[in-house]
């Protein structure tokens, strides 16, 4: 019966220190996500040829004042006439961009001879984006 009570009371310690842990550890907080255009910032793009893939790494800036979620680039490619050839997969921020926040994202693109021109279209999943081309992000108070 001795043995019962000391194992009654060890558990009964155990809880007793994992809820007082739990209790103790501080709230999630929630930052709402902007609702229709959020404003980004990208540097000029450096696409590299992998065989007959041409593979583009974007390095985008939140410049909102709220977390973009759902952050996405498309890339279309038209010929000389303006008709689209070719294009790539979509590319995607794995989590939200928290304000502020740097991702970079690839994209990747099939070889089509008749390529001359390019367009990136941003997007997120709760409107649209304002993309700004710079050559340096501007500083922010964060960073």
């Amino acid at each position: 019966m001795m043995g019962h009570r000391v194992t009654l009371v060890a558990v009964v310690g155990v809880l007793l220190l994992a809820s007082a842990s739990a209790a103790q550890a501080p709230p999630t907080k929630f930052i709402t996500p902007v609702k229709g255009e959020a404003a980004v910032e990208f540097l000029p793009p450096q696409p590299k040829w992998e065989g007959n893939i041409l593979v583009t790494r974007l390095k985008v800036k939140n410049v909102s004042k709220a977390p973009i979620a759902g952050l996405k680039i498309d890339e279309f490619w038209y010929n000389q006439k303006g008709d689209p050839v070719t294009g790539s997969q979509t590319a995607r921020a794995p989590k939200p961009v928290m304000p502020g926040e740097i991702v970079e994202l690839t994209l990747r693109v099939p070889r089509n001879p008749d390529m001359k021109t390019n367009a990136y279209l941003f997007g997120h999943a709760n409107g649209k984006v304002k993309p700004k081309r710079v050559t340096k992000f501007t500083e922010t108070k964060d960073s």
